[in-house]
């Protein structure tokens, strides 16, 4: 049979496949499990890698959800390594600083960085190799350096006056000799080589035993070293990027206090498989509410990428985007009606409403019945269209020119059945200072909270941010069918949903998936500073027939066509129902890459 063209081959084997943002991190990955060890050694050994290779999309002193499937297991688990707001950071705190919105940049957004809690948790408790084993790929590329990403070099130049002027142990780490490094040219990250080798000295010199080695390691990264130095750091004073001069919230005693935990997923059903997401402080339920709507709505029966398969879409991830905004938050604090959310008959009133023209205002449902227009307060609480002008996207950038700022992602399977799939982010070279002595910062994800208390995600102490980061796990028969995921902020699992869409419904393998022309909606208020909100937003790869986006255009969707495969960062990795290892990475922007056998 004749086979339809793809970038790359969707990858196929029986021993194991890892796929990532970045074609360096895959192979470290790959290498590990190449050595004997299982999904997740890989995986950690590519999170760690990621944080070197991709720095301004992720770092040391960020976060990542984890999703992992443990052969022999029913359901996957979610290994939650998002830090909490710290135990000063209150709405009237903030307000006191001066600022009327959580600030994108600086010191005062920061919370507990979770990532390295995450992947030692990980590590401890379902990997099998030594710290030193998965820690040293990383600890080599930022000794010996990589081949720097065209977006990082663009990030560093865009943001080095700030550097040379403000944030000075930033300068020594990315501006050398005073030189902005160039898109590929060879850099090296030698402080965070030496923060990672003095963990791992430590740990070391501990103990002896593996597990004791993991456990030490954590303990010099939240009551050693690593806390003692951002907490003299965040006690300072230091730029934000607009103008100010603030102390952090943060320190190490809210380092101290905090570890990466387990929870369910939270899955719905579509088709013959189970879809399994992060809790509501993530966006994940977001995509499975818009999932259950193009069920309601029998996708199926709607030619994919047809005019009427793309406005079914973009209507069902509206309402999911707008009952995320309107009710989602940290579920250790906040109620969210998820079983209502999820439920046949809330969905089936979602599907119901929609018809044949674009939506033009915000819609979450009411899962309270309480009458309450959570769709005006929404609308109220976004930014006018003159503010969301200055500036967009993960992360944020005050005053300064727009930089595209990102996320990574990773999924590894093994010959084992084990599948992990992560959405490692936080620690932008260019949100925060770097921490002297440390060579990196500290995530400012505490951007995404609110200062108004009538939202559910409003800061603070002890919560959560709801996030935008969301890997994905499908099962069939409690047996993993493929992870996915990627970066790009409120776009990941629109893209993601596409993916899945396409693969499930139209029946392409992975690749023919990811290759598939994307589009996402900017009708929802955005999650990062300064919260804007475009009605009718469509973007749109111009891969799609002109005849189809004119008809968009008619049904009132305010179509902005984008250059062709310039959407979407997708990975994804999985098991056919014959037990072959299968994994595909996106060609755009030519940095991911999947590698197997």
């Amino acid at each position: 049979m004749p086979q339809s063209f793809t970038t790359r081959p969707e990858i196929r084997g029986t021993f194991g496949a890892v796929t990532s943002t970045h074609w360096i991190a895959s192979t470290v990955g790959f290498g590990i499990l190449e050595k004997g060890g299982n999904a997740v050694d890989a995986a950690v050994a590519t999170g760690f890698t990621l944080q070197i290779v991709e720095p301004h999309l992720n770092g040391p002193g960020g976060e990542v959800p984890v999703i992992l499937h443990l052969a022999g297991e029913d359901r996957p688990r979610v290994l939650c390594g998002q830090g909490t707001a710290p135990a000063a950071a209150t709405i009237d705190a903030v307000r006191a600083m001066g600022y009327d919105r959580m600030p994108g940049m600086g010191l005062a957004p920061a919370v507990v960085p979770g990532s390295f809690g995450a992947w030692m948790r990980l590590l401890l408790e379902h990997g099998t190799m030594r710290l030193r084993d998965v820690l040293e790929p990383a600890i080599f590329y930022a000794r010996n350096g990589y081949p720097l990403p065209h977006r990082a070099a663009e990030s560093i130049h865009a943001i080095a006056q700030l550097f040379r002027s403000d944030w000075h142990h930033s300068a020594e780490v990315w501006l050398p000799g005073d030189a902005a490094p160039m898109p590929g040219q060879r850099v090296a990250q030698p402080q965070i080589a030496d923060a990672y080798d003095r963990i791992l000295s430590e740990a070391e010199a501990a103990a002896g035993d593996r597990d004791a080695q993991i456990e030490a390691a954590r303990h010099a990264w939240y009551q050693g070293f690593v806390a003692e130095a951002v907490d003299a750091f965040y006690g300072s004073e230091q730029a934000d990027g607009a103008g100010n001069r603030v102390r952090g919230l943060l320190t190490g005693q809210d380092m101290a206090g905090w570890q990466a935990s387990w929870e369910d997923t939270v899955s719905t059903g579509f088709q013959d498989v189970e879809v399994h997401k992060t809790g509501p402080w993530g966006q994940g339920p977001a995509m499975l509410i818009a999932l259950g709507i193009v069920d309601a709505l029998d996708i199926g029966s709607v030619e994919p990428g047809s005019t009427e398969w793309v406005h079914l879409t973009v209507e069902a991830l509206k309402r999911g985007l707008a009952d995320r905004d309107a009710y989602f938050g940290d579920p250790d604090y906040v109620d969210v009606p998820v079983e209502t959310l999820l439920s046949k008959d809330y969905i089936a009133a979602h599907a119901a409403a929609i018809s044949a023209e674009a939506s033009q205002t915000l819609t979450p449902g009411d899962p309270r019945s309480d009458g309450q227009d959570r769709g005006a307060l929404l609308t109220e609480l976004a930014a006018t269209p003159e503010a969301a002008a200055q500036g967009v996207g993960e992360p944020t950038f005050a005053d300064l020119p727009e930089i595209e700022g990102d996320t990574c992602h990773l999924d590894v399977v093994d010959r084992w059945g084990n599948l992990v799939s992560a959405t490692p982010s936080g620690g932008w070279l260019q949100s925060a200072p770097a921490v002297p002595g440390l060579g990196f910062n500290i995530t400012t994800r505490g951007q995404m909270f609110w200062l108004d208390d009538r939202m559910p995600s409003h800061l603070a102490p002890g919560r959560r941010p709801r996030t935008t980061l969301t890997p994905t796990v499908i099962t069939r028969d409690g047996k993993s069918l493929v992870g996915l995921g990627s970066p790009g902020g409120d776009q990941q699992d629109q893209w993601a949903l596409g993916l899945i869409l396409r693969h499930l419904v139209q029946g392409l393998n992975l690749q023919a998936a990811i290759d598939a022309p994307l589009f996402h909606s900017g009708h929802y208020v955005n999650s990062f500073a300064p919260r804007h909100y475009t009605p009718a937003a469509l973007h749109i790869e111009d891969r799609f027939d002109v005849a189809i986006l004119n008809e968009l255009r008619e049904r009132g969707h305010a179509v902005n066509e984008q250059p062709s495969w310039s959407l979407g960062r997708l990975c994804a990795a999985g098991f056919r129902s014959d037990g072959m290892i299968r994994a595909a990475a996106t060609p755009r922007f030519m940095q991911g890459y999947a590698v197997g056998r």
